[in-house]
């Protein structure tokens, strides 16, 4: 994939390119190891993380670029993807914090003025398979990484309060969205799947009566398969029934009581 240009370029030309004091800020979760995790950024002159993220272009749509910050990011296109808030407190972003950004990348005041300006984000969250997602980014002024969602570094900006508000809203719509079908590969475990609730709701989940709700609602098929587990239990291994979750989807149709 080609590189993007570095920000200090974007940020010289960006009263040209960008439409004023509008941004898009990206949650990208992905799910691994039994913990839910969400993808940040961090250039190197900078000692915040902050959530992936960009301005949007004079000719795209807001969705069109959130889509092009994600695939910039991960190397995925078609996955999952909602706006949810926008934000545009007052003081949200250090107007200082942004003009020693631009010093500390050697850009005049006179052309980088526009990006200490205010600004209101579009916030946006995806939810990814983690195995595929690829992490690009231009190693000679930035990193990225993952972090659990309860483990989160001190960020940029209001960027904490857009994570805790995304959470917020997915777990109030959490019967709507497909969670696992969206984050586990194509065969798991319900162990896998009840993690996943358990780190939304921000509580544990009692097992016999998730499972027995998980294979109650249908779109949930037992294999006939194990996973090797050394010398434990093999545990089960179960997978989605698309077609139910693409109907559900095209429909919005609630795949399952929001109570747990």
């Amino acid at each position: 994939m080609e590189k993007e240009k570095p920000p200090f370029d974007t940020l010289d030309q960006g009263s040209g390119i960008f439409i004023p004091n509008v941004s898009v800020d990206c949650i990208i979760l992905g799910f691994d190891s039994g913990r839910l995790k969400v993808l940040l950024c961090k250039f190197k002159v900078s000692e915040k993380w902050m959530l992936p993220g960009g301005f949007v272009a004079k000719d795209e749509d807001p969705d069109e670029s959130a889509l092009r910050v994600l695939k910039g990011r991960t190397g995925l296109e078609d996955v999952y993807l909602r706006q949810f808030y926008f934000f545009g407190k007052k003081g949200r972003i250090g107007v200082e914090e942004n003009a020693d950004m631009l010093k500390r990348f050697n850009i005049r005041e006179d052309k980088g003025q526009w990006y200490t300006d205010r600004f209101i984000s579009l916030g946006y969250y995806s939810l990814i398979k983690y195995n595929e997602a690829q992490l690009f980014t231009n190693e000679e002024y930035e990193e990225a990484g993952w972090f659990d969602i309860n483990e989160i570094p001190s960020l940029y900006a209001d960027h904490k309060e857009i994570i805790d508000t995304a959470m917020s809203t997915i777990r109030r719509q959490i019967g709507f969205i497909p969670m696992g079908y969206e984050l586990l590969p194509e065969k798991f475990t319900m162990p896998e799947l009840r993690c996943i609730y358990e780190a939304i709701l921000g509580r544990e989940i009692d097992r016999r009566n998730f499972q027995r709700k998980m294979l109650s609602i249908g779109y949930i098929q037992p294999l006939n398969e194990t996973r090797k587990a050394g010398a434990h239990k093999s545990p089960n291994l179960y997978t989605f029934i698309k077609e139910k979750y693409a109907e559900a989807e095209k429909y919005g149709i609630q795949v399952m009581s929001n109570n747990f």
